[in-house]
């Protein structure tokens, strides 16, 4: 039997341990689990758990990110048909997310597992803080998203306002409703929820653009850009950041700041959002399960095109912030740069760098038009 390199154990028994901790709190539930007991089921030591996963929430949150990371609907159900409306795609979105809900005669099993995010992710601030930014970020995502669709019952084309805001509604309806199915079994009705959200895709919730106060402009740098591979998370797909774009490194409660660099860049432009934090070993699985929990129902129910224009890269641990100057990160973190020919050409630091740098970016009008040819 050929041997296994260090890396190639740690990556099994962190498998393993993954899912021996998905079986006990399946039977459990997160408060009467044991880390031996998970240990256990693992065939491993209270030491292997503890060196893959620095606590019983980390794990937790690690058990759910990898649960949203999959797609709810088996081989027989292949999942929602791509929309061509905004109506169509948030009720498409809705039926799928439902269909991960616990139903009222579940006991036990993957469906409840969930029950215990809430009250985990209000027993401390930084949680509560991570989380709360970490909702804006999807509220951006679904919003871009819903722009590059037709106004529900409305004809294609024209400019697309800010769906932001009616993108926030939705998930304040969609994270209520999972919820309540798991603290009051039977009271939610699933075709409800569905009814509920495809029907706000009509609203006119006003709010544009917020503005933003003048920027500094980015200093101009020759640096070289020689970033890891990475994944993009709201495609599931190579992340390509060796190509042309604006990186930015934000950390969890920067993140809105993404939404500031998608509206500046000129249309086309390559964005990515590089998220990081200064406690990855509990707060980046919170950041994959929230960004899984909606980009995995979303990518069912949105055709392609109209995929939000944002990629988003967990950066767990600090090698793509590395690679775009930024050897130390926290929670607070917020530069951008601006890639071009393989080189950072751009960078600015703190608040609204993402923005500065985005638009210090040419947009297609305010380039020079080429002189005619002579005839």
């Amino acid at each position: 039997m050929e041997r296994l390199t260090r890396v190639e154990a740690q990556e099994r028994n962190r498998a393993r341990v993954l899912a021996a901790a998905r079986e006990e709190f399946a039977a459990r539930g997160f408060r009467d689990a044991k880390i031996d007991a998970i240990a256990d089921r693992a065939g491993l030591t209270r030491g292997a758990v503890y060196s893959n996963f620095p606590g019983k929430r980390a794990l937790y949150f690690s058990v759910l990110a990898a649960m949203s990371d999959s797609p709810g609907p088996g081989p027989a159900d292949p999942g929602p048909a791509p929309a061509g409306d905004a109506g169509e795609a948030l009720g498409a979105l809705a039926r799928a997310w439902v269909a991960r809900l616990p139903l009222a005669t579940d006991e036990h099993g993957d469906t409840l597992l969930g029950r215990d995010l809430m009250p985990e992710i209000l027993a401390e601030d930084r949680t509560r803080h991570a989380y709360a930014q970490l909702l804006k970020l999807d509220a951006v995502l679904l919003g871009l998203a819903l722009e590059r669709l037709r106004p529900a019952g409305g004809p294609a084309g024209g400019p697309a306002a800010r769906q932001v805001r009616l993108a926030e509604a939705v998930l304040t309806t969609l994270h209520g409703a999972g919820q309540l199915a798991a603290a009051a079994p039977g009271f939610v009705e699933p075709f409800d929820v569905v009814t509920v959200c495809r029907e706000l895709a009509g609203l006119d919730l006003g709010g544009g653009i917020p503005p933003l106060p003048a920027v500094t402009p980015p200093r101009a740098v020759d640096e070289p850009w020689s970033p890891p591979p990475a994944t993009d998370a709201v495609r599931r797909s190579p992340a390509g950041l060796s190509g042309d774009g604006v990186v930015a490194v934000l950390g969890l409660r920067r993140l809105q700041a993404a939404e500031e660099a998608v509206r500046a860049a000129p249309p086309g432009t390559p964005v990515t959002a590089v998220v990081v934090t200064g406690d990855p070993g509990e707060l980046s699985p919170l950041a994959r399960l929230v960004v899984a929990e909606l980009c995995t129902p979303l990518r069912q129910a949105f055709p392609p095109h109209a995929w939000p224009p944002l990629r988003v890269v967990h950066d767990d641990t600090g090698a793509v912030a590395a690679a775009a100057g930024v050897p130390a990160v926290s929670d607070t973190t917020e530069t951008a740069v601006r890639i071009q020919g393989g080189r950072v050409v751009a960078r600015a630091d703190g608040r609204l760098s993402a923005h500065a740098v985005a638009a210090s970016l040419p947009h297609p009008s305010s380039l020079p038009h080429p002189s005619p040819r002579p005839r």
